[in-house]
């Protein structure tokens, strides 16, 4: 049995760079297979990770407006272009969901992607989900479930805002979350008292902060992938500590289950 941790956040917070330092831990400490799922119609994670795209789950979907090749199903043809879709690394597959639908029905393609992800998942033993900014994933119930929703912010008081409203909005939706942690990014010295204050009023748990660190900045500016950045580099040890004190539990739980089944 497989765990899904899931990112969300407002835009601008480094959820998908965070997403990308979680991966590189988990294959540090060999913590794998795991499948990388860029849902984020603004796909990024693959520069993160340093990966290169050829195609997408959602031009996998479209194809089917050209109709299919002869001899071929449309359940046969859209499961080869998925597979296809499929980028191979060590350690880790990453999928890029890619656009959303544009006009006409996709009911029946939507239908299969998500028929070929739940039987996708299961060969995995983390799935790793980065999500578009905002709130409009968990409203669309993408992530239906998830082991572990990391909520990233920046160090102000409406950056806590949109995570409480993330929060609240998984509570309305009654989607299948087992534990919600706060993360918050680029904080420069001291948590100010006043999103302390936020904080301990949004019910959330508070994994821990990151510091604001250069090196993020002049990688994403000479378009070098941040997961190479050094093992002492400030982000990347914060974000270490984190990790270690939220992931155990659920990967120890998921142990507990394989061995069960």
């Amino acid at each position: 049995m497989s765990i899904t941790i899931a990112m969300a956040g407002k835009g601008g917070t480094g959820k998908t760079t965070i997403a990308g330092f979680l991966i590189r831990f988990l294959l540090k400490r060999d913590i794998k297979p795991i499948l990388a799922v860029d849902a984020d119609p603004n796909a990024n994670l693959n520069e993160v990770l340093g990966v290169k795209v050829e195609s997408t789950l959602g031009e996998a979907r479209d194809g089917l407006k050209d109709g299919v090749p002869a001899g071929m199903t449309r359940d046969i043809y859209m499961q080869y272009k998925l597979e296809e879709a499929i980028i191979e690394r060590e350690g880790y597959d990453l999928v890029v969901m890619g656009r959303p639908e544009g006009p006409g029905c996709y009911c029946h393609a939507n239908a299969l992607l998500s028929m070929y992800m739940d039987r996708l998942c299961g060969n995995y033993r983390v799935i790793v989900m980065d999500n578009e900014a905002g709130m409009e994933h968990i409203s669309r119930l993408v992530p239906r479930r998830a082991d572990v929703l990391l909520i990233v912010s920046d160090p102000t008081q409406r950056g806590i805002l949109a995570a409480r409203r993330i929060h609240d909005l998984t509570r309305v939706l009654k989607l299948d979350i087992k534990k919600e942690y706060l993360i918050i990014n680029r904080l420069n010295g001291r948590l100010p008292s006043a999103v302390k204050g936020a904080v301990n009023a949004v019910g959330l748990s508070l994994a821990g902060c990151v510091p604001e660190d250069e090196l993020v900045s002049l990688y994403d500016t000479e378009g070098r992938p941040t997961v190479e950045l050094p093992e002492d580099a400030g982000s990347v040890q914060a974000l270490n500590r984190i990790f270690e004190t939220i992931l155990p539990v659920a990967i120890q739980k998921n142990q507990r289950n394989s061995v069960s089944v």
